[in-house]
């Protein structure tokens, strides 16, 4: 009798994001490092304008790519040559660059007008040269996971981000102030362009392009695309609402309120991407109607990170802005308070799952609306409540977006033999566990800051000093999550299980 074949491991869907998680996690301590060390080596005003250039250069980079480069995830999983696809989007992406520095060059007097900060002009030209090679190198990190290249991806995002977050950080502490950090990303920017093009068409076969293809992929693209075109001048009109009626260093202030901590793209972003890739795979092999476990798998292990952070920096927003930026900020409370919101939003990965569907309409009927109620919302929010108003402007307009976005989910998985409601998408089980579990660690830290309010405040000088509350806090906050958790039946490390790759027989 011949032995039985031993087993082997097989990733389930979400396994495959492990890399990009990795490779993410270990960059996002970078990441994170910019605003937090430019805060200290830069003057308020300083800071208050590397604010307002990056405003100008993200909002111009995700709005002209014009969803051509995101059309890869639909379209790569489901064809044999793949060359024409990626060959449209580095096009299509290299002369929106040109458009967007071009924007920059003629209109950057204007904006720094607008926001009373004529030290705008003195970047003009490297911020041109940065916005469009960063602009133009956007297909690169998505050309490899769209073709299930997710190691890859991962070591790109891995060297990519570690060289970003060091030409941003070196040059303002060898003294050369916001002037050298501008040079150094735009550099950077350069070399990520050239290796866009050396690294996203290896391997790929077919023409470069081919204009029946091209036209397909845009008419994909373009309701996603003008989508953007809402939704991104959308979610950062608070910010130049904001800036255009109070001096940089205010700006400053509002900016550190805003700030969030690069989770959400370190987990969100990866398991939408590689839930994306599943969908296409399940309609290819006609299993659709496992879609809508793929979506409440995806879902439900977000829920266990997202609601958790979501709480503790809530709670401990405090000793989370003191530590991390200084006393200085700690006027900027209440709107990091608003901006956490955010992260609660990201749990169910739904204009992912809209997209690998085909239905980007739906994604735009969404930024309409948001776009629509946005205006008479910031309007009447920043003139009458300030900065409060403007963040609180934009968490309504959020939770108008993301409540269209939810009601097109069950029809996007629906399939003929299996029609799907609300209810049955949601991952209500993981939400209601992830919550108390949440509830009951976020409220140890407001009895601890009640009771040791005199102790914090009289903590000696010095940067550990400054981290020990919100340590202690963290410390309390995992202990309170974990054995809230327990005490419902469930593992922590259990539920991020998919995480990793499992046996199969």
């Amino acid at each position: 009798m011949s032995a039985s074949p031993k087993p082997v491991a097989t990733p389930s869907f979400l396994g495959r994001a492990g890399p990009l998680v990795l490779a993410r996690l270990f960059t996002a301590g970078l990441t994170l490092s910019i605003p937090l060390v430019l805060a200290r080596v830069l003057h308020l005003d300083e800071y208050g304008t590397y604010y307002q250039l990056f405003l100008i250069a993200t909002t111009l980079s995700y709005v002209l790519p014009f969803g051509v480069a995101q059309s890869l995830y639909y379209f790569l999983p489901r064809a044999e040559a793949k060359r024409p696809f990626l060959g449209h989007a580095l096009l299509f992406v290299s002369g929106a660059g040109l458009v967007a520095a071009a924007l920059v060059w003629a209109f950057l007097g204007y904006v720094a007008a607008y926001f009373n900060n004529p030290a705008l002009m003195e970047y003009r030209a490297s911020l041109a040269l940065y916005t469009a090679f960063f602009l133009g190198s956007y297909p690169l990190e998505i050309s490899l996971t769209s073709q299930g290249r997710t190691k890859a991806s991962a070591v790109v995002y891995l060297v990519s981000d570690a060289v970003r977050a060091g030409v941003m950080v070196l040059p303002p502490l060898m003294g050369f102030s916001l002037h050298g950090m501008m040079m150094a990303v735009a550099a950077f920017a350069a070399l990520r362009y050239a290796a866009t093009w050396v690294v996203s068409l290896r391997g790929a076969t077919g023409p470069l392009v081919d204009r029946k293809l091209f036209r397909e992929q845009l008419l994909y693209s373009a309701p996603f695309g003008a989508a953007m075109l809402l939704a991104i001048p959308q979610q950062n009109a608070h910010l130049y609402a904001v800036a255009g009626v109070v001096a940089p260093a205010v700006y400053a202030l509002y900016r550190v309120g805003c700030f969030q901590l690069p989770v959400v793209d370190l987990l969100y972003t990866p398991t939408s991407e590689v839930l994306m890739v599943r969908l296409g795979e399940l309609e290819r092999e006609g299993r659709m109607e496992e879609g809508v476990d793929a979506f409440r798998e995806a879902a439900g292990k977000l829920a266990y990170v997202f609601l958790p952070f979501a709480a503790f920096l809530f709670a401990a927003a405090p000793e989370f802005v003191g530590a991390m930026f200084g006393q200085k900020f700690l006027p900027a409370v209440p709107i990091f308070r608003v901006s956490v919101l955010g992260v609660v939003l990201s749990i169910l990965p739904m204009d992912g799952t809209l997209r690998a569907r085909g239905q980007t309409r739906a994604i735009f009927a969404s930024y309409l609306v948001k776009a629509v109620v946005t205006v008479p919302l910031l309007w009447l929010g920043v003139k009458h409540f300030g900065m409060m108003g403007g963040i609180g402007s934009w968490a309504l307009a959020e939770l108008v977006g993301k409540g269209m976005l939810l009601s097109r989910v069950p029809a996007a998985l629906s399939t003929p033999e299996r029609k799907l409601g609300l209810v049955d998408v949601i991952p209500w089980r993981e939400l209601g566990q992830a919550s108390l579990a949440a509830v009951i660690a976020g409220g140890s830290i407001f009895l601890l800051r009640s009771g040791a309010h005199d102790a914090w405040v009289n903590l000696p000088a010095g940067f550990l000093w400054r981290v020990l509350p919100l340590a202690v806090a963290g410390v309390l906050f995992v202990v309170g999550y974990v054995v809230g958790l327990y005490a419902q039946g469930v593992r922590p490390l259990s539920a991020l299980q998919s995480l990793r790759p499992r046996r199969a027989v």
